[in-house]
């Protein structure tokens, strides 16, 4: 049987922290990312929040995840975690 990965072909993916887990099988995972300065040069932090749909309500807030672009499941969400990584602390 193939990965849910392979079946799909190749999707976006991106690693986060979930910042929110209030809603029922929503989460609000931040990105952060490196990038250079289009002037100075200097390589700056820039984070971009995202709504992923967790239908098992696997992940924790605190928790470090793999999210995966697939069709819009509602107005927000776009992707969807795929799994834990590394589980938050306490």
């Amino acid at each position: 049987m193939e990965k849910e990965q392979d079946k799909r072909g190749s999707r976006k993916a991106l690693v986060g922290i979930v910042v929110s887990d209030k809603q029922s099988t929503t989460r609000v995972i931040k990105v952060e990312r490196l990038m250079r300065h289009a002037f100075y040069g200097k390589i700056v932090k820039r984070a971009k929040k995202y709504h992923a749909h967790d239908k098992d309500n696997a992940s924790k807030m605190g928790d470090k995840v793999e999210i995966m672009s697939v069709k819009p499941v509602s107005k927000l969400k776009k992707w969807l975690v795929t799994k834990v990584i590394e589980k938050a602390q306490g």
